[in-house]
């Protein structure tokens, strides 16, 4: 361990500032089959949408400018917020994780912590650690951090304005709840 941390709880370090993770994401080619696999396990309904530059301001990608789109689906198990992205054009990090791993788990999201988005966007950089990616979404900022080389996956912040509400989705999969 290193020699500046220190255990300070049963659940927490000197150095903790992340809370609790409440997402997991998995990249996928194949949307449809991703969600397919996961509506197997007992996990949906899934609200399917279009992220691109139409959508999402803001968009950046590795510290710059970019424009890039993706097919994103959302659904809750438990306290949990599953994802599923296939991404569809332009420069993105799921294209890369893809490329150089295959499908699979790619980046988990984590709560603030009681620090407010701004706050966990400046403890990240002051451990180190680069913006790889971010936008906004219907008022919900979101960065994504270069924690791959220490964790083995990308750790996600976002926010969501007080009192948001998921717009209605392009479509249900498999199917619109009662």
């Amino acid at each position: 361990m290193s020699a500046s941390v220190t255990v300070t709880g049963e659940a927490s370090l000197s150095n903790s500032f992340l809370g609790d993770t409440i997402q997991v994401c998995v990249v996928t080619q194949e949307l449809e089959r991703t969600l397919e696999g996961f509506v197997r396990m007992g996990i949906g309904p899934w609200r399917v949408y279009t992220f691109s530059p139409e959508t999402v301001r803001d968009q950046t990608y590795m510290g710059e400018p970019a424009r890039y789109s993706m097919r994103l689906a959302l659904a809750t198990s438990g306290t949990m917020m599953w994802e599923v992205i296939q991404p569809l054009d332009g420069p993105n990090i799921y294209t890369d994780f893809i490329e150089s791993h295959g499908e699979g788990v790619h980046h988990v999201g984590q709560s603030c912590n009681g620090l407010s988005y701004d706050a966990q966007f400046e403890k990240f950089a002051a451990a180190g650690r680069k913006m790889i990616q971010s936008g906004t979404w219907k008022g919900v900022r979101y960065a994504y951090f270069s924690t791959e080389d220490l964790i083995g996956t990308t750790v996600e912040i976002f926010d969501f304005p007080e009192g948001f509400v998921f717009p209605e989705p392009e479509r249900w999969y498999p199917a619109r709840p009662g």
